[in-house]
């Protein structure tokens, strides 16, 4: 999918591109340290890269979805860990933009450097008070948080006789929350996705939104931020903030794993080249068709619904309950790809510091994010064809 972008968005591009190989060889350091280095986010953000989804008014470009996904998928080509902080932590300020002006003013009013990271889960508990809401708990899984001033808590609201009334997005200063360092896992281990801890504390009305109001793609943000950008469904930008990386992480496999057949000779099969064995070539032409197919409908769907949005329509539940159909399927088709390239690279590919199994590992954790749970982003299209009412969820 070719693309021309205004100047000042392909500068971000070209540069982030220019970056690659010093990602590259920080993966082992970003592995190590658990958390992506301060240079690389500083890198990224000379680059100008987190100002792609960032209102106007604050510095930023407010780019077309398709370059922010285009620096994303080539950050993770690079490497896992970076890609997936890069597109989690560049994705807020789409968000933030749709809060109230008093709240945009805190976060990018003094300084529109600002990043926020985020967790939605609602582990967390919020209770209506006058004003605002009594926020409290922990929340898991906050990637990039150390290199963030500010954190997006997505939160049940109970009313003052425990009843639910609500859910809903807090944005909590770094002076109101701790970090809990708890992030040991075996795959993108440099994401830093540690826990989020808040004592009870007030968060006034205007520094909230309502989950039921962004479903329905509005926020009192876009009568000041009127980019169609800000119109898009929630749900369809961020779960194809995580889609992104993992198809990112395929095109490094398959870059990486087609040099390495060109270079390897097979011991078991007495000394055959690798390039020259016809059942490599097939798996490389499946591997690449799938990845490919995975990025095309991803961003065909994003296209589709920026059209509806233009010409002033709503986007129907169809296509938005298809943008995760083929959310979660781009991710499934990047990891099999992934498993195809890893599974035929030999046993050098499993050698600590090397890029195949890395990526392997980085991919199938970034799978298990609750955005890729495929039978229920699938159900939810399924039953919709059928013609069966759809509860408000992910889509």
């Amino acid at each position: 999918m070719t693309q021309t972008f205004p100047a000042e968005v392909q500068s971000v591009l070209d540069g982030v591109r220019d970056l690659l190989p010093t990602f590259r060889e920080r993966a082992d350091e970003t592995e190590r340290l658990r958390v992506v280095p301060d240079a690389s986010v500083k890198e990224l953000e000379e680059t100008g890269f987190f100002r792609l989804f960032q209102p106007r008014r604050f510095d930023g470009l407010e780019a077309d979805p398709l370059a922010f996904y285009t620096a994303v998928r080539d950050i993770a080509s690079a490497d896992g860990s970076t890609g997936w902080i890069a597109s989690v932590v560049g994705v807020h300020p789409w968000q933030v933009a749709l809060f109230s002006d008093e709240a945009q003013q805190a976060v990018w009013g003094a300084d529109t450097r600002v990043r926020l990271s985020s967790s939605y889960a609602p582990t967390g508990k919020a209770v209506q008070a006058e004003g605002g809401f009594m926020l409290s708990g922990k929340w898991s899984f906050s990637s990039g948080c150390d290199h963030c001033s500010w954190v997006l808590l997505g939160g049940l609201v109970f009313n003052t006789e425990g009843q639910v009334v609500d859910f809903r997005t807090f944005m909590v200063p770094r002076d109101k929350y701790q970090i809990v360092d708890v992030w040991n896992t075996v795959g993108l281990r440099g994401t830093g996705s540690n826990d989020i801890v808040v004592e009870e504390t007030f968060i006034p009305e205007e520094f909230t939104l309502s989950m039921g109001e962004t479903g329905q793609c509005k926020g009192p943000g876009q009568a000041i931020n009127t980019s169609d950008l800000y119109k898009l469904p929630f749900h369809s930008i961020f779960t194809s903030t995580i889609a992104t990386p993992i198809i990112g992480m395929a095109r490094g496999a398959y870059a990486e794993h087609v040099e390495m057949q060109q270079k390897r000779v097979r011991a078991a099969y007495i000394g055959e080249k690798a390039s020259l064995d016809p059942f490599s070539a097939v798996r490389i032409a499946r591997a690449s068709s799938e990845i490919d197919a995975a990025w095309a409908l991803v961003m065909s769907n994003l296209r589709e619904e920026q059209a509806h949005v233009a010409r002033g329509e709503q986007i129907p539940l169809e296509l938005r309950l298809r943008v995760r159909r083929d959310q979660v399927l781009g991710t499934a088709r990047a990891i099999e790809a992934i498993d195809t390239l890893f599974e035929a690279s030999g046993g050098r590919a499993l050698a600590e510091g090397t890029y195949l199994q890395r990526v392997w590992r980085d991919a199938h954790a970034g799978r298990v994010h609750a955005a890729n749970d495929p039978e229920r982003a699938l159900q939810m299209y399924g039953a919709q064809q059928f013609g069966h009412k759809i509860e408000p969820g992910m889509y």
